[in-house]
């Protein structure tokens, strides 16, 4: 075994430095390692310095408010890091420990340095990462915040996209409903009356879309689930469907069991499911076209195939023909005015009910089939029909109001409740509205929510706060038609909303059972 160095040796070649200075800081003893670290001989530092002319500015203010107070109270100090300055100019890093040693006047301080160059730098390396961590949290905040600020505005500009659109649509719509209340013999004028009626409907659908798709992205529709017989609503899917089927003059051929289905489900929404894709059927299959419609029962779920001969899908666009604004190149001539939301809005509603839809086709030209899978009730007693066919009451003559400062709107709708039996009264403002009730209570109240002199939601309140309006079915009849409009307008009073076009039999139906 080799000798071990002399204690001399090993305090002079020490791994860290050694200094001990008085309680001053005057330097009496320093090893060879600190000198070499910090550029001075010996000779250079010893009872010629004090510890704290080696540090820069920062360190001899640390030293007198912090350094210096802890050694006298604490008698010691541990790992402070301080820059010493060379003896070249350059700042050198050290992790400094120090321990006041004896009592009264023979009391000195001994310290040991150890260089943490390499630690300065991880610290920086860290200090630099954590920051560049911040700021990219920071961006992706900011994102987020865009994102979520774009998203309201997209909202915001449907909302109102969809109010501009059902303004004008809703006198249209009481001005066809009209017609269908007169005896036309011209072929033309028929003929016109039927497009009127279609397009109409059309457009109405392409809104009540674009809002629902933007809300089912959200996660913010709906389902009001029921016992549903599922034979019931294909049926009335394809009966909504019948004018589109014909005009084409397709073939459709439809097969169900024996026995009702039952889902618990939404059955206003399976309509919309079925409706769109009988719809996309027979837009895209060639006129005098076959078009197939089954359900069956398996095991726990039904299963519904709607399948044609029409244009067909790629094989290469199948996995993206549920996306929305997703149409494809051979059916854009064939869409009537689509914005290819149809089948993303199908998904979405299918999904939302536990199931499935899949798309298949043998190649372009060799027709298409859509599968929806749905799972079913344990129960498959159907007691569906036992709500729908509740009495209703003869129609009764009702004292009406109508508010809206949309002429052609009041007006038209007052024609068609004035021929089915009412007596109607418009107005086109609040104040005259509210002059109109007082004056004259009405039983039920049609109310615009954009009024030129006051709000909707605001009038409604104060129709609530009149003796007059108290009683009054207060139904809000207007083309804001979001989730949070119809929360808006229950706070406010009303009975019911209803978006603008009106369905008219519901309209109907609403005064007789009132």
């Amino acid at each position: 075994m080799q000798p071990l160095n002399s204690i001399e040796d090993a305090y002079e070649h020490a791994p860290c430095g050694l200094v001990t200075t008085q309680v001053d800081g005057t330097i009496v003893r320093v090893n060879a390692t600190f000198c070499s670290w910090c550029g001075f001989a010996a000779i250079e530092l010893i009872n010629r310095r004090r510890i704290q002319d080696l540090l820069t500015v920062g360190g001899k203010v640390f030293h007198q408010t912090h350094w210096a107070p802890l050694l006298l109270m604490q008698r010691s100090v541990a790992e402070v890091k301080l820059d010493i300055r060379h003896s070249a100019g350059h700042k050198v890093p050290m992790l400094i420990n120090a321990v006041r040693q004896g009592a009264g006047d023979g009391q000195f301080d001994d310290f040991a340095f150890v260089i943490v160059t390499d630690r300065d730098k991880y610290e920086q390396e860290l200090l630099s990462t954590r920051l560049k961590a911040e700021a990219s949290l920071e961006a992706k905040h900011q994102a987020e915040l865009a994102l979520q600020a774009i998203d309201r505005r997209k909202d915001e500009f449907l909302a109102t996209l969809a109010h501009e659109l059902r303004n004008p649509l809703a006198p249209i719509q009481a001005v066809v409903e009209l017609l269908k209340n007169k005896e036309l013999l011209d072929p033309q004028v028929l003929w016109s009356r039927g497009v009127l009626e279609r397009q109409v409907g059309q457009i109405a659908r392409l809104v009540d879309d674009l809002l629902e798709v933007s809300r089912v992205a959200e996660g913010k529709l709906e389902l009001r689930r029921e016992k549903t017989n599922l034979n019931a609503v294909i049926q009335q899917s394809i009966e909504a469907s019948r004018w589109l089927i014909d005009a084409s003059s397709h073939v459709l051929t439809l097969s169900l069991p024996a026995s009702p289905i039952i889902l618990d489900a939404d059955p206003g929404r399976l309509t919309q499911v079925i409706q769109n894709l009988v719809n996309n059927a027979a837009k895209y299959t060639p006129s005098g076209g076959l078009i197939e419609v089954t359900a069956v029962r398996e095991a726990d779920e039904a299963t519904v195939t709607i399948r044609d001969n029409g244009i067909g899908i790629a094989a290469e666009h199948l996995p993206t023909i549920f996306g929305i604004f997703a149409q494809l190149t051979p059916g854009l001539s064939r869409a009537q005015g689509g914005l290819g939301i149809g089948l993303s809005l199908v998904r979405a509603l299918v999904e939302r009910h536990g199931g499935t839809v899949e798309a298949a086709s043998k190649g372009i030209g060799k027709g298409s089939e859509f599968v929806v899978r749905l799972p079913i009730t344990l129960n498959q007693i159907d007691d569906s029909s036992s709500h729908a066919t509740e009495a209703r009451l003869v129609g009764k003559q009702r004292r009406v109001l109508i508010i809206d400062d949309n002429e052609d709107a009041a007006l038209s709708l007052a024609m068609l409740l004035e021929i089915d039996g009412h007596e109607v009264q418009t107005a086109h403002d609040g104040a005259s509205g509210m002059e109109l009730l007082l004056q004259s209570p009405a039983e039920i109240v049609l109310l615009d929510i954009g009024l030129p002199d006051i709000n909707g939601y605001e009038l409604a309140k104060q129709i609530r706060q009149h003796s007059e309006g108290r009683s009054a079915l207060l139904i809000a009849l207007t083309g804001w038609g979001q989730e949070q409009d119809k929360l808006d307008a229950v706070a406010a009073g009303f009975d019911l909303h209803l978006t603008k076009p009106v369905d008219y039999p519901q309209l109907l139906a609403i005064l007789n059972q009132s």
